[in-house]
């Protein structure tokens, strides 16, 4: 039947995290430093909400837009975050994670050819997003020796008149990038130069370990340039839930709202309700996490460094992106050999665009005892393809 699948399904491929993922749940005694998921429950306030809510009987469809009384929350949370006073009536969706933000704004936005800039390396869902929505995808590189910012000399040689959307996911999934508000401005001419809107995908905002993270949107004549969009999966372990949002310009957001509402309708009522109580209250226990992954920041990046990866510091998220080019192997080959010898799980580099390749994403949202056990692991593999690298030259 595959000959009745359309061309732009056809054209895109699996995820390159999901297929690790899949292969671990086959395995025993794997230590998975491999999807981007908290190794914290829910807080207890949190889930206790969402059950309440069941109690009462919420059981039922919300506005399309989501529950009014969690858009004012979101309006009011984002004011003290970036600085931007958003209508809750008007310019903010909640949608189920910001997966389906991404597609929504993608789907609204792009007509066939368009093109979005993606600075990679990227999370795994903009370039396909783009396709889905017959767009076309155009990579732009971020380096090492740049922190993996984007650089505006960089972004300009990549603008097309065909260019419509640049995507800026900051902090950076896999790398751990941020961009500062130097770099943001740097960009702001060239993005208003060209006509250009943005995504700014903000879901690690809160896990920025150098400083407060600054939205592109809160920049002078970007508000309206920029959709905004945030959620509750990583800073407050609310993955599961699915409960996204996104901000922005009324005739975006109206638009946006309007293919959600033929598509989701809504997202779940008890999701939401959860929610609210992250907002008014989650603040306590979210620093508490965020702590705990600064300082495992700091020991898979000791750990890595130790062991002979170079590895840039991520300044923000909750991943680790090290170099494995003194191995030999392909990131693809580096990671399926350490999965089977070692029961090491991590992530492919390439699986976040070309520009990845060389490199391996570690998640260092696992369990201080499980990031020691991988990094004796890991040293274990090295070593051993050390000694038969040298062994065939011999």
């Amino acid at each position: 039947m595959k000959h009745h699948i359309a061309n732009s399904v056809k054209s895109i491929p699996p995820s390159g995290i999901r297929k690790f993922f899949d292969l671990v749940t086959q395995m025993d005694g794997v230590i998975s430093l491999g999807v981007g998921e908290p190794d914290f429950v829910t807080p207890w306030h949190i889930r206790e909400a969402g059950c309440y809510s069941l109690e009462r009987g919420y059981t039922m469809y919300t506005s399309n837009q989501g529950l009014l009384e969690l858009r004012e929350e979101i309006a009011a949370y984002e004011k003290r975050r970036i600085g931007i006073g958003y209508s809750p009536e008007k310019e903010v969706l909640v949608t189920v994670g910001v997966s389906e933000a991404v597609d929504l704004a993608m789907r609204a936005l792009l007509e066939p050819g368009d093109e979005v800039l993606v600075p990679e390396p990227s999370f795994v869902s903009y370039a396909p997003g783009a396709t889905l929505a017959y767009g076309t995808a155009v990579p732009v590189p971020t380096y090492d020796i740049d922190q993996y910012r984007l650089r505006p000399d960089i972004l300009s040689r990549y603008i097309t008149p065909r260019s419509k959307i640049l995507v800026l996911a900051y902090p950076n999934n896999p790398t751990g990038g941020v961009m500062y508000e130097e770099d943001l401005e740097a960009l702001r001419d060239i993005i208003i130069e060209n006509d250009l809107l943005v995504i700014s995908d903000e879901i690690y905002s809160e896990l920025s370990y150098y400083g407060r993270h600054v939205s592109i949107a809160s920049l002078p004549g970007m508000k309206d340039r920029t959709i905004m969009m945030n959620g509750f999966s990583k800073a407050f372990a609310m993955t599961g839930w699915r409960i996204g949002y996104a901000c922005g310009h009324q005739d975006i957001i109206g638009a946006m709202t309007k293919i959600h509402q033929y598509t989701i309708m809504c997202a779940s009522i008890m999701g939401q309700k959860a929610a609210i109580e992250a907002l008014r209250h989650g603040e306590t226990e979210m620093r508490k996490m965020v702590d705990n992954y600064n300082y495992r920041r700091k020991l898979i990046l000791s750990g890595l460094q130790e062991i002979g990866l170079d590895c840039f510091e991520p300044r923000g998220a909750f991943y680790c992106f090290p170099s494995i080019k003194t191995s030999g192997m392909s990131s693809e080959d580096f990671c399926e050999k350490l999965l089977w010898e070692e029961k090491v799980a991590v992530v492919p580099g390439n699986a976040f665009g070309a520009s990845g390749d060389g490199h391996i994403r570690c998640c260092y949202a696992a369990s201080i005892s499980n990031i020691e056990e991988a990094l004796e692991r890991m040293d274990r593999f090295l070593r051993r393809h050390k000694e038969i690298r040298i062994s065939k030259i011999v």
